[in-house]
């Protein structure tokens, strides 16, 4: 017995994720052939977008077509003329009207030069040239109809419509994580973030964004703004106390991480918190960097990120991977408002770091001092001296053009409504099966749920078992016991940085009834424990 819970105690200090695989490999072992895993410890959603891939390779019939037209010699063909080859489709459609997906694709056709006002012909021909991929991306940032039409997804889904923050330059990345990455990159080497630099981080928080910082290039001091908030009847809230906020007033906090709805608990931050902060920037930081990754927040109805609130100061990282059911594809965005307190803070560098960046950047223009933070990123991300082969692919890039017409035709928000429906659906079903009632939280996007044990128990066991639990065991046993009797595997919520006895549950990956399942065995295991505790009284 206590060489197993000295085995449990070492998985303890493991990431969430190495962990998840060691609970995997557990519960792969003692599943018995009657039983199915189920891993609830991943966040990639069991749905796609079904009909906008449909336009996509659609659009890829059609463009194979035009370059068969243009030089067609078997098992080679030519790359794709411009000329005439909005009309050239418009024909095509009408023939081909029969073909899954051709009928969105002609609407999105449609809506780049009905309501963009882009030329027909280069909108057609940059989307197909862009499918075939025989060209490397130019503009390296983003093709630049893709980019107006990504725009107006991300202002509809983040910004509610709100122009006021003016217009953000884009650029195509391979998902938020990549765009972490290439934030945090170019903030260290233009000296905005240089190591050792003090930064808060919002937590509980997705782990890689508190495992980069702690990087030996960065080792960075970090403040933690804690989602300790608890209601009247003692649950978490996963809001951020006044106080907590209060901490970013320190001038010496230059940048701020967080993810919004959160990463695990899946809220968003209320309306009160983000005016405490607009008031803190506005009044006591106002170079605070902020960086905020908003992939949630296509799961909250009304959702608002900081970067319509804070424009000037916010970074906007996007990924469409839940939403559309696309993490296999690799696309996300980096959005920052054309005035920015990035720039500004370049601008304002002491002359001899001016002259490293320029010598830095002096391949890419002839007045590399006034490069803007966001192309000094895309060079960046190929060390500079490779900035000809930047940018994301053109396929990806088209079907995340595909993907944002897709959405905002959809007047509706059918598809939207479907995705919250199931995350909702799921949400009953769970707590159901633990045999408690779902408390709605305000802002709650509902792809995770964070579950705190300790609260748990304290609210539904007899008085004295929580701490007889707490000097037993430790939270990772739970979860090893549940993969190993259930073959279910939950992730821990402390290396996210939330309560050291909580636990997370993905809502997205798995099928309905799984989460009726996953919710009795849980309570089927903290009953064991109880029966332990009773024994031994």
């Amino acid at each position: 017995m206590d060489e197993l819970i000295k085995k449990h105690h070492q998985l303890e200090r493991l990431s969430p994720f190495e962990l998840k695989d060691k609970l995997i490999d557990l519960a792969k072992e003692k599943m018995r052939i009657t039983r199915t895993m189920l891993d609830a410890g991943r966040g990639n959603p069991n749905w796609i977008a079904a009909t906008p891939r449909e336009a996509f390779f659609a659009l890829g019939q059609f463009a194979v077509t035009e370059s068969r037209r243009v030089w067609d010699e078997g098992d080679l063909a030519g790359m794709p003329h411009r000329i005439g080859i909005a009309d050239r489709f418009n024909k095509y459609a009408r023939e081909h009207h029969q073909v899954p997906g051709i009928q969105l694709l002609k609407d999105i056709v449609d809506y780049g030069i009905n309501t963009k006002q882009f030329e027909p012909d280069e909108w057609v021909y940059e989307l197909v040239d862009g499918i075939i991929g025989d060209n490397y991306p130019n503009p390296d940032r983003m093709l630049v109809r893709t980019e107006k039409v990504v725009h107006d997804f991300l202002s509809s889904e983040l910004c509610g419509q709100d122009t006021s923050c003016g217009t953000f330059d884009l650029f195509a990345v391979e998902g938020a994580t990549a765009a972490m990455c290439y934030i945090f990159e170019t903030l260290y080497k233009n000296h905005l973030l240089p190591k050792g630099s003090k930064i808060a981080v919002m937590v509980p928080i997705f782990p890689p964004y508190i495992e980069i910082p702690e990087l030996p290039n960065n080792t960075y001091e970090i403040v933690k703004i804690n989602a300790t908030e608890i209601d009247d009847e003692g649950h978490h809230t996963w809001q951020y106390p006044y106080e907590e906020l209060e901490k970013l007033k320190d001038k010496d906090i230059k940048a701020l991480f967080l993810v919004n709805p959160s990463n695990p608990p899946s809220v968003a931050i209320k309306k009160e918190s983000i005016e405490q902060i607009i008031r803190i920037v506005n009044q006591e930081n106002p170079n605070l960097m902020i960086i905020s990754d908003d992939v949630y927040g296509t799961f909250v109805e009304g959702f608002r990120s900081l970067m319509v609130d804070l424009p000037f100061n916010t970074i906007g990282v996007y990924s469409f991977s839940k939403y559309f059911g696309v993490t296999g594809w690799r696309l996300g965005t980096v959005a920052i408002n054309q005035t920015n307190v990035f720039d500004k803070l370049i601008s304002e560098l002491p002359e001899e770091e001016k002259d490293v960046l320029n010598k830095r950047y002096a391949s890419l223009t002839r007045d590399p001092e006034n490069l803007k933070f966001i192309d000094r990123m895309v060079a960046d991300s190929r060390e500079v001296a490779m900035n000809h082969t930047a940018g994301l692919s053109l396929p990806q890039q088209i079907q995340m053009a595909i993907f944002s017409i897709f959405a905002l035709l959809d007047r509706n928000n059918e598809y939207k409504q479907k995705t919250i429906d199931i995350l909702h659906r799921r949400m009953i079903l769970l707590y159901e099966g633990l045999g408690l009632p779902k408390k709605h939280l305000p802002n709650d996007a509902d792809y995770y749920t964070e579950i705190d044990l300790e609260i748990w128990c304290n609210h539904h066991y007899e008085k004295g078992f929580t701490d007889y639990l707490k000097t037993n065991y430790k939270p990772v046993d739970i979860l090893y016991r549940l993969a190993e009797k259930s073959s279910i595997v939950l992730l821990s919520g402390e290396g996210f940085l939330a309560p050291e006895w909580s636990i997370r549950v993905s809502l997205a990956n798995l099928n309905d009834e799984a989460y009726s399942r996953i919710g009795q065995e849980l309570k089927n295991v903290l009953d064991e424990y109880v029966v332990q505790w009773k024994e031994l009284k």
